[in-house]
């Protein structure tokens, strides 16, 4: 069975930084891309990075520049480099393998950043 764990989330002040980590299991072959997405509450679930296997990366426009996305040599293991916080990156950030069609999510771990 498919098994997606976030960490790293928490509460930190604007102008800060956090790293969320994301380890897969369960998977014997690569399926897609390595990515992170968010929702906000009273809002829909956004793209914010992904890495495909080649280690190509692609970015929401409102996290270039502060956010990087890496992953792990070997295994699926990924990651999410967060600095320079703002207010509005709050939200729960969820991993995912393959894009959002795919039913293969962490559980969430909450990011707050407070003014």
């Amino acid at each position: 069975q498919v098994q997606l764990v976030e960490s790293g989330g928490g509460l930190v002040q604007a102008g800060g930084s956090l790293r969320l980590s994301c380890v897969a299991s369960g998977f014997l072959r690569t399926t897609g891309s390595l990515g992170w997405y968010r929702q906000a509450p009273g809002h829909e679930r956004e793209f914010v990075a992904r890495i495909t296997d080649g280690g190509s990366t692609n970015y929401a426009d409102s996290v270039k520049g502060r956010f990087t996305i890496s992953r792990a040599n070997a295994g699926y293991t990924w990651y999410l480099q967060m600095n320079s916080l703002r207010p509005d990156d709050t939200a729960v950030y969820y991993c995912n393998i393959g894009g959002p069609t795919t039913d293969y999510w962490g559980q969430g771990t909450q990011v707050t950043v407070s003014s």
